[in-house]
């Protein structure tokens, strides 16, 4: 079932989002490299993110015009196994990781944000319990940056580098994936066009979201015919 709400959002809600998501993306690298030679997707990591990609790695794409780069990371040493980088080992493409272990973090991320394109294709995003996407904490300044790319502070128990809505949101699309009942209030709160919570700065137009019937079990009502 796909539902149009205010803004343009369109969301679906099936019995596994992560597949319909990855086959989604895949269309959608496809569809970027034959209009424009190359695609560029910015990925998020997390516990939904693992079964998107194996059904996007299993698909039919066009990977030597791909270059994957990070949505966000933890502030962490190569390896260690709450980096997000350890989903990303098995892309058969050029992957742009975050310098998170850079001792000048502030400047690492300066200068990821000087080789990010001018356009993504695609950015991938998560939705936490509290209203989070991306590394936007609840009440963090990042969401107001001016810069592409930013270090926060100590995010559940990590400092973070994230990409930033003003990023984000000039990407042609974005694809947001979540699923289980813990996700259920902040997807009514955000449909709902609740401010006050991260990712309700995420652009609406051009976003699709991907969740399960746990996740929808809070839905407003969609606008009138909105459903198919």
């Amino acid at each position: 079932m796909t539902v149009a709400y205010g803004g343009g959002v369109e969301l679906r809600v099936t019995d596994d989002p992560a597949a319909d998501a990855g086959r989604w993306l895949a269309r959608r690298l496809r569809d970027a490299v034959r209009r424009r030679g190359h695609a560029a997707l910015a990925v998020s990591g997390g516990g939904s993110a693992p079964p998107m990609f194996d059904v996007l790695l299993a698909a039919d794409v066009p990977w030597e015009s791909v270059t994957v780069w990070q949505v966000d990371e933890r502030v962490a040493p190569d390896g260690h196994p709450e980096r997000n980088a350890l989903q990303l080992v098995d892309f058969p493409c050029r992957v742009e990781l975050m310098p998170v272990t850079d001792p000048d973090l502030v400047g690492a991320a300066e200068r990821y944000s000087a080789g990010l394109p001018d356009r993504f294709d695609v950015m991938h995003l998560g939705l936490g319990d509290d209203g989070h996407t991306g590394s936007w904490p609840p009440g963090d300044p990042v969401v107001d940056s001016d810069r592409w790319c930013e270090v926060i502070g100590e995010f559940n128990g990590y400092r973070r580098m994230t990409l930033t809505p003003l990023v984000v949101n000039a990407a042609r699309s974005r694809l947001v994936l979540t699923f289980g009942e813990s996700k259920a209030p902040m997807m009514q709160r955000w449909l709902l066009s609740d401010t006050t919570i991260p990712v309700a700065r995420l652009r609406r137009t051009s976003t699709w979201i991907m969740i399960d019937a746990a996740a929808a079990a809070d839905l407003p009502e969609s606008e009138p015919g909105g459903s198919r």
